[in-house]
């Protein structure tokens, strides 16, 4: 594949390392200071973009793609409430888009374990629920987006729990996501069911950025030549 790179932070690094060792050839790579970069002339020699930009730079970058037909692999976290104009312009415009708050094939496992076992304690009224995410003190948005995306699969799967938020709950039927920074932690999402008898604890650790990045390049070989709206569970037949 001829891949742009779309932000060229440490991501943007780990995938460009990724690429190479799997044959493909990097054709471009835009970052804060060339965005103009990214148009109409270079867009003839990329197949696809892989986007880890910035929460307030992820929408323009993607609807550019968009816009000069590349299919675009996004993976930046804390821009979802325009998700829904990024849907409308891909299909509008026939386009190939795919999304996840989180390549890591072991995290999307993280997630459908998580599911599983909320479903299975609607029986079990007594344990709350909580999770908690730790971070490298440079990530800018807080709660990850997996963190996020593994607080809604658990609502969506467990009825006593309406909505998740930040902190101390003021509700029991809030589920409680809290978000530690510190040091050089590529990232650790844990969730805690307890009851004043025991505990149950499901952890993934993330003990190099490569896990995200590879998982993005998978997302990219499989993005090209298709079109509409993909994701992790599509990748892996979840």
């Amino acid at each position: 594949m001829r891949v742009a790179i779309i932000g060229y932070g440490k991501m943007g690094h780990a995938i460009e390392s990724i690429l190479v060792s799997r044959g493909h050839e990097i054709s471009l790579i835009v970052d804060v200071d060339n965005r103009n970069d990214l148009n109409e002339a270079s867009a003839k020699n990329v197949d696809v973009a892989i986007e880890f930009s910035a929460p307030d730079a992820a929408f323009d970058n993607i609807m550019s793609c968009l816009k000069l037909n590349i299919p675009v692999v996004s993976g930046t976290t804390a821009w979802l409430s325009r998700f829904d104009e990024v849907k409308s312009t891909c299909q509008k415009l026939n386009g190939a888009f795919f999304y996840s708050s989180n390549y890591s094939i072991g995290v999307n496992v993280f997630f459908k374990a998580n599911e599983y076992l909320a479903k299975l304690m609607n029986k079990f009224s007594g344990y709350d629920v909580t999770v908690e995410e730790t971070h490298h003190s440079e990530k800018k948005d807080a709660p990850s987006g997996t963190a996020i995306t593994t607080a809604e699969g658990i609502l969506r799967n467990l009825d006593r729990k309406d909505k998740w938020c930040l902190g101390q709950p003021s509700d029991n039927s809030d589920l409680e996501v809290s978000a530690v920074r510190r040091s050089k932690v590529k990232g650790i999402h844990t969730v805690t069911w307890e009851n004043e008898l025991e505990m149950i604890e499901i952890t993934h650790m993330a003990h190099s950025r490569d896990c995200f990045a590879q998982g993005a390049v998978m997302a990219a070989e499989f993005l090209v030549g298709k079109k509409g709206i993909f994701g992790m569970d599509d990748l892996l037949n979840l």
